[in-house]
C-alpha cells in the first residue's frame, strides 16, 4: 500500500496541483505571470548566472528527455547498449549539472549579497531558487553514486514507471528496486512542481510569440535645432 501510495497515488496529486495551480495562476494573476526581472538592479552578477543556469538546465533537460521518454527499445534497435548510452549519458549530464548549479548558486548569492535586490525579494523567490538548488544537487548525488551503473539501468524501471503515470498506466512495482538517491530526486523534482505555479517559474511556459514578428524598435537620436522666426524670414 506504501509502494502504491509513493509511486501510484501521490504522483498524480502533484500533476493535480501543477496543471491546476497553472490554470488557476493564470485566471487570477496575469499581470504576476513574469519572469519578475531584477536587471536594471544588478546586471552583470544577473547575465553570468542567468547563462550557466539555461544553458546547462536546457541541457540537463534535453538529457532528461532522452533517457526517460524514449523507450529503451528504440536504442537497442540502434545497437547502443547500455554501457555505451551510461558513458555519453554521465559525459554530458554532470558537466551540465554542474554548470546549472553553479548558475543556481550565483543566482542565490545575488539575492543574498545585493541589498536592493534582496529588498524586493519575496518569499516565493527564494523558494523557487531553493526547490531548483535542492532538485539539481540531488540529480546530481543520484547519477554520480551510479556512475559505474552497478546494474541498474533507469531506462526499464524509472522511465516505464513515468511513462506509465502519462499514459494512466500504472506500475508502483517498478520504483521498488530503484536505489534510494533517484527516489530522493524524484521527490525533490515533485517538490518542486508543486510551488511551482506560486512562484516566478511560470514563465518558464510563456514564450513570446509575437517578438518573432514584430517591428524593430528604432531610436533616433534628438538633434537640436536653431529655432526659425517666420516673421524674419526673407524671400
Amino acid at each position: 500500500m506504501l509502494n502504491l501510495l509513493l509511486w501510484g497515488i501521490f504522483p498524480y496529486i502533484v500533476l493535480t496541483i501543477f496543471i491546476g495551480g497553472h490554470i488557476y495562476r493564470y485566471q487570477k494573476d496575469q499581470l504576476g505571470w513574469t519572469s519578475k526581472s531584477s536587471e536594471f538592479l544588478e546586471k552583470k552578477r544577473l547575465r553570468v548566472g542567468s547563462l550557466l543556469f539555461h544553458f546547462g538546465i536546457f541541457i540537463v533537460l534535453g538529457g532528461h528527455f532522452l533517457g526517460i521518454i524514449v523507450p529503451v527499445e528504440f536504442y537497442n534497435s540502434l545497437g547502443i547498449t547500455e554501457k555505451m548510452y551510461h558513458i555519453v549519458a554521465i559525459s554530458f549530464g554532470l558537466p551540465a549539472g554542474f554548470v546549472a548549479l553553479l548558475g543556481a548558486f550565483l543566482l542565490l548569492y545575488r539575492r543574498m549579497s545585493v541589498k536592493r535586490i534582496k529588498a524586493t525579494t519575496s518569499w516565493s523567490d527564494w523558494v523557487s531558487l531553493l526547490f531548483v538548488l535542492l532538485a539539481i544537487t540531488t540529480g546530481m548525488l543520484a547519477t554520480s553514486f551510479n556512475i559505474d551503473s552497478q546494474g541498474f539501468d533507469y531506462r526499464t524501471t524509472i522511465s516505464p514507471w513515468l511513462r506509465g503515470i502519462l499514459t494512466f498506466h500504472v506500475q508502483p512495482e517498478l520504483m521498488v528496486t530503484v536505489p534510494i538517491w533517484f527516489k530522493i530526486h524524484i521527490y525533490a523534482t515533485f517538490s518542486l512542481f508543486v510551488v511551482w505555479p506560486f512562484t516566478r517559474l511560470v514563465h518558464a511556459f510563456s514564450f513570446p510569440i509575437r517578438y518573432l514578428n514584430r517591428s524593430y524598435v528604432i531610436y533616433k537620436k534628438r538633434v537640436a535645432t536653431k529655432r526659425v522666426d517666420p516673421l524674419n524670414v526673407k524671400d
